[in-house]
């Protein structure tokens, strides 16, 4: 990794550019680095008629690491083939080849109340979500007629193997009691019932050592609302991933607190995953765009966290913005998604006067 790593950064729509400015500011304050701004989503179309122009897509692939602000307007196009914000989220996905999304999810001192589930419900939770990005029915074949559609989920063994020696990876680095949750629809799906299959002859041959169980994705969902500290490492799928880490957001108490990571290759301890493309969870929010920052940038501000911990191999600067992401919030930082009145640029403030 050169000394001053070069990041491309696509600050997106809606609420995209204000948190990722925040964002920026806190990554400036931990270290140096060069930042090449590129276009992604409704922004791109705006300007150039796709969603991700092939200058961005290049900067991307240049860059030791990218960041990623939400895509995304809200509206339904009345022409169901002109070009999506968000088809520039998948395809980057697609050509960056990360195939691995971590999603880490922790209850945070302070913030017990904060969520709809009781404080002894979530205490201590802390657990990572690994979703597999690009297969499955958001990259299948698709279709659709005025009078029917379809869309395939598909799914290869390598692709299985791969995603769920990541997760596997994580458990061992978490500790010996650190157990993978493999979650599928094996009842009625052919897809999942590979996806058991192979993830459990891979945990039986390389990884006995590690726990693992099988959870149907109805009963995960459940569990998640209502034991969610019986989770350490759950290993699934893309569109269960999807729903699922959406889900978890009710244990910090809001989706704006939510950061993501995604990978391209396995986790090199202590070094990075050059080329990997990380962003917050939650959307656009179109509605609250320019409202005189009530958008939280905290989930972009983590997301940063991520990108030093796993793209640029910086543990010491990753640990100060986690830090001081939880002592703002201890110390009383409550933005508008949860239940406050503090602007993005009062987060953002807290956040550095923390570090």
């Amino acid at each position: 990794m050169s000394t001053h790593p070069r990041i491309a950064v696509l600050p997106g729509d809606g609420i995209g550019p204000e948190v990722m400015a925040c964002a920026l500011e806190v990554l400036h304050a931990v270290g140096d680095f060069t930042v090449d701004e590129h276009l992604i989503g409704a922004a791109a179309i705006d300007k150039t008629g796709t969603p991700l122009p092939d200058a961005s897509l290049d900067g991307c692939r240049a860059a030791d690491a990218t960041l990623l602000g939400a895509v995304g307007t809200g509206a339904v196009p009345a022409d169901p083939d002109s070009p999506r914000p968000e088809q520039g989220v998948l395809e980057l996905r697609r050509a960056l080849g990360v195939y691995a999304n971590l999603r880490p999810v922790r209850a945070i001192p302070g913030l017990e109340d904060a969520g709809p589930l009781k404080a002894d419900r979530v205490r201590g939770v802390d657990l990572v979500v690994v979703r597999e990005l690009t297969g499955g029915l958001y990259f299948g074949r698709r279709g659709r007629t005025a009078h029917d559609a379809f869309d395939t989920c598909a799914y290869t063994r390598d692709e299985i193997e791969r995603i769920a020696r990541i997760a596997f990876t994580l458990a061992e680095a978490k500790g010996p009691a650190a157990r993978v949750t493999s979650v599928d629809k094996a009842n009625v799906l052919a897809t999942s019932q590979l996806w058991r299959d192979v993830v459990q002859g891979l945990a039986d041959r390389e990884y006995p050592h590690v726990p693992l169980d099988h959870l149907l994705v109805d009963t995960a969902a459940m569990r998640l609302a209502t034991e969610p500290s019986a989770f350490d490492i759950i290993l699934t799928e893309n569109m269960f991933g999807d729903i699922l880490s959406d889900e978890t957001a009710v244990i910090p108490g809001s989706i704006g607190l939510l950061a993501s990571a995604s990978l391209p290759a396995p986790i090199d301890a202590g070094e990075g995953v050059r080329g990997a493309l990380f962003e917050p969870i939650h959307g656009s929010a179109p509605d609250i765009a320019g409202r005189g920052g009530l958008a939280s940038p905290l989930g972009m501000i983590l997301s940063v966290a991520l990108m030093l911990r796993y793209g640029l191999g910086r543990t010491g600067e990753a640990d100060a913005v986690e830090h001081a992401v939880d002592h703002a919030l201890r110390e009383g930082l409550r933005t508008a998604d949860l239940g406050g009145t503090a602007t993005s640029h009062d987060a953002k403030r807290a956040v550095l006067a923390a570090l």
